[in-house]
């Protein structure tokens, strides 16, 4: 070969190491959320581990953070904005579309959580065992709960069953729509952000949530009360998944799949878990220093709350049954799940 020729393509091959398309790819990831950023999660759980996921891929992963729907559309659109490419990952509520993944519902029955770790950790096998036909469009980072759902009233208080009767409370899933029913309340659904405006406008006259997110909506601020349960078992919880859209993880190269995937699981639910943990004590200490009355229903009282939400679990095992589902041994392995997590 012509010394000419060879000195020409050793410049080109040496032009071409240098380039963009020989080095190794950056890839931008959109999070797209309905919580203002400091609220627990996109605080303490997003931020750290997309701070992780980047500093372990070199920088080659980035990613950009959308709280409070900045992209646009409604939360309970986060899941179809993840699954169809709109977004590239979301921490949403499947409970935001009810009827949608009938299996995941298990977890949301009445008195099935204990802590937010020890049921996340159980909720995260249990979708191991369970729930990956219903999440099949997405890749599942991580599934999560939230600690102990309580009642939370503006005006008179609720301290027993009868003080619930017609009273107008938020709920976040159709499940514990159905529980707030049973035990006489007027159940409104809609999305934990319109809570703040429908207290303050009348709306209705309370809400079921877990402490954690009583601090970035200011929730104390605007009820008067906040009743809550003795014994192992809070009245209901919600399910969350941390998914991501399928396609995109799939495009990206096999050493970046792996580092998303050492950062998702069991270890994943376990973090989230916690972040959602010590949000209610920050949740509960807000309300003390407002002077709010906080009532812890006693022993006794709480049972009657637990035998008249008993019908809702009979009701869903009745539902899935229906659909050619065994219920009775999905809500068996909830709480033998929840029962192994809760006594480590």
């Amino acid at each position: 070969m012509p010394t000419r020729i060879l000195g020409w393509l050793i410049g080109l091959v040496s032009l071409l190491a240098g380039s963009p398309l020989t080095q190794a790819q950056d890839f931008v990831l959109k999070v797209h959320q309905m919580l203002p950023a400091q609220a627990t999660i996109p605080h303490d759980f997003i931020e750290p581990w997309v701070k992780r996921v980047t500093e372990q891929s070199g920088g080659r992963l980035k990613f950009e953070l959308y709280p409070s729907m900045q992209l646009g559309g409604k939360p309970p659109g986060l899941f179809d904005q993840v699954r169809d490419g709109i977004i590239d990952l979301t921490w949403t509520l499947p409970g935001y579309t009810p009827g949608r993944f009938p299996k995941t519902e298990a977890f949301e029955l009445p008195f099935m959580v204990t802590n937010a770790r020890a049921t996340s950790q159980a909720f995260q096998e249990y979708f191991e065992q369970h729930l990956q036909d219903e999440y099949a469009e997405v890749k599942v980072i991580g599934v999560h709960v939230h600690g102990p759902g309580l009642l939370h009233i503006k005006g008179s208080p609720v301290t027993r069953l009868e003080d619930l009767q017609g009273k107008k409370l938020r709920g976040p899933t159709r499940v514990t729509n159905m529980l707030l029913e049973r035990l006489g309340a007027v159940p409104v659904g809609m999305p934990v952000p319109a809570v703040p405006e429908a207290l303050t406008t009348g709306v209705i006259d309370g809400t079921v949530i877990p402490w954690e997110v009583t601090t970035p909506l200011k929730i104390a601020e605007l009820v008067d009360s906040h009743t809550t349960f003795s014994g192992a078992h809070g009245l209901y919880t919600a399910t969350f998944v941390f998914a991501m859209n399928k396609a995109k993880y799939e495009a990206l190269p096999a050493d970046l799949r792996q580092i998303i995937d050492a950062n998702s699981g069991q270890a994943v639910a376990a973090l989230m878990g916690e972040a959602m943990a010590g949000g209610d004590v920050q949740g509960e200490q807000a309300a003390r220093a407002r002077g709010n009355q906080i009532i812890l229903l006693d022993e006794a009282e709480t049972k009657r709350w637990e035998a008249a939400a008993q019908p809702v679990v009979e009701a869903w095992i009745a539902e899935m049954k229906d659909r050619g589902v065994d219920g009775a041994a999905l809500v068996a392995d909830a709480k033998a799940l929840i029962a192994k997590y809760s006594a480590r």
